[in-house]
């Protein structure tokens, strides 16, 4: 598809159900009961990535199955199978990762969860790259940005029809963005739904959170969702030292303790974190809607001790609440495996160093 037909297209969907928050509404009924899941805990895992190099491990899924847990949420750029400068373009051959992943959940008991971290005019990270953009932007800019993604989540809803949903599900995008009006963002996972329900109707979908996950959506209840929020509060602790946060996410710039005491004297501890992770989602999770935290973890420069002081707080409350979760990441800085702590004794496993200790609290979580 050439830029003027691509432009065609979203013009034609501007007056239609793609791009309009009420539209569809008839057409995507509201479900008799709110989705059940079981409550699933696992990893998320980026694999191996490039532009076309996208590549997973079947001893992460052998791994994880093998420990206990049954939940793997596969952070996914577009860029992997398209192209910025023409997000019609799908390269099937690169998918072919993704298929295997999703088999080897299938072999191992891994719940399999496809997240669209990088959707056509979207990400956390450098978004500024998109050549059009998903939210904040002129009207046109939106209209092409969200025909793109409704295009993506058509071909992946068409190529894994069939595969139950006790296997397979679907997050539509990654962390939206801080918003003082969730509107947009409705408009947005409305069409999306509706694009993967017009192929796939019984597909699990999971939208994650307003303003980066943190904070759910109550416009999109009546469309028998999970929604994902996130475990990386306090920033000060999770994320001590990383500089691909704002600074003005950050709570202190002390070293982290568990408790800690903020920049404003404020103490951060179990019960600030119900107040800040749990009771906030209490309203939709009375309507019955699932929640499951699709995220969370700890950088690996905040000490172990406290690492795993903060860790225990959270899963308790989780575990409280009936709540599933999904740790970033496996393998890597903020993982169980190879995470390069400098205070942790590891355990050579496979050729690989594990932080036992971590590995047992979570599964006691």
């Amino acid at each position: 598809m050439d830029r003027r037909e691509f432009i065609g297209l979203a013009t034609s969907l501007t007056a239609g159900l793609i791009l309009s928050p009420t539209a569809g509404a008839a057409e995507l009924p509201a479900p008799v009961t709110q989705p059940r899941i079981p409550r699933r805990r696992g990893f998320n895992l980026p694999g191996d990535r490039g532009l076309r190099g996208l590549s997973y491990r079947e001893s992460d899924f052998e791994w994880m199955g093998g420990w206990g847990f049954d939940f793997a949420r596969l952070p996914l750029s577009y860029w992997a199978w398209s192209n910025r400068n023409d997000w019609m373009e799908i390269d099937v051959g690169a998918l072919k990762p993704v298929d295997q992943a999703i088999e080897y959940g299938r072999q191992h008991g891994i719940h399999v969860n496809l997240c669209l971290h990088r959707i056509p005019g979207y990400c956390v990270n450098g978004r500024e790259l998109e050549p059009f953009l998903l939210f904040d932007s002129p009207r046109e800019s939106m209209d092409r940005a969200l025909a793109a993604a409704v295009h993506h989540w058509q071909f992946f809803a068409k190529r894994y029809q069939g595969i139950p949903s006790a296997q397979l599900s679907f997050d539509l995008l990654n962390e939206p963005p801080w918003m003082s009006d969730q509107t947009r963002y409705v408009e947005i996972v409305r069409a999306l739904v509706a694009a993967i329900r017009e192929k796939d109707p019984d597909r699990l979908i999971v939208a994650d959170g307003a303003d980066i996950g943190q904070t759910p959506v109550p416009g999109i209840v009546d469309l028998g969702l999970v929604q994902s929020t996130r475990g990386y509060l306090p920033k000060a602790v999770s994320h001590y030292t990383a500089t691909w946060v704002p600074k003005n996410e950050f709570e202190t710039f002390q070293p982290p303790t568990w408790p800690l005491i903020d920049a404003r004297e404020q103490i951060w501890d179990k019960e600030k974190l119900r107040q800040e992770l749990i009771t906030k989602w209490q309203p939709i999770v009375a309507q019955g809607v699932p929640v499951h935290v699709g995220e969370w973890g700890c950088l690996n420069h905040t000490p172990h001790a406290v690492t795993l002081a903060w860790m225990r707080d959270l899963l308790a409350l989780w575990k409280e609440a009936g709540w599933g979760w999904s740790m970033w990441n496996l393998r890597g800085n903020f993982g169980i495996v190879d995470s390069g702590r400098s205070d942790v004794q590891y355990e050579d496993f496979h050729g690989h160093k594990l932080d036992r200790q971590m590995l047992e609290l979570l599964l006691a979580g």
